[in-house]
C-alpha cells in the first residue's frame, strides 16, 4: 500500500481550492522573480463561515476491509505570524496498532493559515511511514512572492497554497451553481515547485458513514503524472452540501484493493451541519 494511506486523505486537502484569479500566471512568476513587493495592507480578504477555532474532524482510514489508520483535521488555536492572525491547522495520520506491524504511519502536517485572506504563511511536514521519513518546512512570503524552504528559495505566484491550507480555502467556496462536468483549476506549492490540478464537479449524492448520513457534493481530482501525486486510479471525494463543506468520504483505487477514508466524529463546528440527514 506504501504511502497511499496518507495520500487518500491528502487528496481531500488538495481537492478543490482556487478560483480562476488564483491560477498560475506568468505575471505572478515575473513579480516573484523580479522582487516586486505586494503591500501588506492590500492582501486579499475573504469572508468565510465554514470553520472556526476548536473544530476537529476524525476519520477512519480503511484499506480494503481493514481499518488501517486514523486521520484528524484540527484547528486548536489562533496565533500570530508576521504580525497577522493565523489559524493553526493540524493534520495527522496514524496507523492503528494492529496495522502498524504491517506498515507503520505517524505523519504530522501543520499550516499557519491567514484568518483574513485564507492563505498560508508557514507550513511544516513530518512524515514517518515504514522505513521512509521526511521533514520539510516552508515560509511563504506573500509580500515578496517567495517561498523559503528547508531545501531552498523559490518564486511563488500570489496566494499559493500548501497541501493543508488548500483544503480550508476550498471550504470557503460556493458550489451551489456548479454543474456536473464543471472544472476548477488550482495551484499548490510543494518541495520546490508549484503544481496545477484540475478538479471536476460530478454532482450530488447522499452518503452514510460512521458520523451519520449526509447530503454531499462529489468532486474528482484529475491528477496528472508527476508532481506530488501520480495517477494510479480514480479518486472520488464527498463533501457536505452546506456552508461547512466537511469532507465525509474519500475513495481511491490502488493496485491491490482500495483505500477509503470516512468521517467518524466531529466537534467544534462553526455552525449547524445542515447537510446531515440523520
Amino acid at each position: 500500500m506504501k504511502r497511499r494511506l496518507t495520500y487518500s486523505l491528502m487528496l481531500v486537502i488538495m481537492s478543490v481550492n482556487m478560483k480562476a484569479q488564483d491560477t498560475l500566471s506568468a505575471r505572478g512568476l515575473k513579480s516573484a522573480i523580479s522582487g516586486d513587493i505586494v503591500p501588506m495592507d492590500t492582501l486579499r480578504v475573504i469572508s468565510q463561515s465554514a470553520f472556526a477555532v476548536g473544530e476537529r474532524l476524525v476519520f477512519d482510514v480503511g484499506y480494503s476491509f481493514i481499518t488501517a489508520g486514523e486521520a484528524v483535521f484540527a484547528i486548536p488555536k489562533i496565533d500570530t505570524v508576521n504580525g497577522r492572525e493565523c489559524y493553526q491547522v493540524l493534520f495527522t495520520v496514524n496507523s492503528t496498532p494492529s496495522f502498524s506491524w504491517i506498515y507503520k504511519v505517524e505523519d504530522r502536517y501543520e499550516t499557519m493559515l491567514d484568518t483574513k485572506g485564507l492563505f498560508p504563511w508557514r507550513f511544516t511536514q513530518r512524515i514517518r511511514e515504514g522505513k521512509y521519513s521526511r521533514d520539510f518546512n516552508a515560509e511563504f512570503d506573500h509580500v515578496k512572492l517567495v517561498a523559503r524552504t528547508s531545501e531552498g528559495e523559490h518564486p511563488i505566484p500570489p496566494y499559493v497554497h500548501d497541501i493543508v491550507s488548500a483544503f480550508y480555502y476550498a471550504r470557503a467556496l460556493d458550489f451551489s451553481q456548479s454543474r456536473p462536468g464543471d472544472k476548477i483549476y488550482l495551484q499548490n506549492f510543494y518541495k520546490d515547485s508549484t503544481y496545477q490540478l484540475a478538479i471536476k464537479f460530478l454532482g450530488h449524492q447522499q452518503v452514510n458513514v460512521g458520523a451519520g448520513t449526509f447530503n454531499c457534493i462529489i468532486v474528482e481530482p484529475l491528477i496528472k503524472e508527476g508532481g506530488l501525486f501520480k495517477s494510479e486510479g480514480r479518486v472520488l471525494i464527498w463533501m457536505t452540501n452546506d456552508e461547512l463543506k466537511i469532507p465525509v468520504k474519500v475513495s481511491t483505487k490502488v493496485v491491490v484493493g482500495s483505500i477509503d477514508a470516512e468521517l467518524r466524529e466531529y466537534y467544534g463546528l462553526a455552525g449547524p451541519l445542515r447537510a446531515r440527514v440523520k
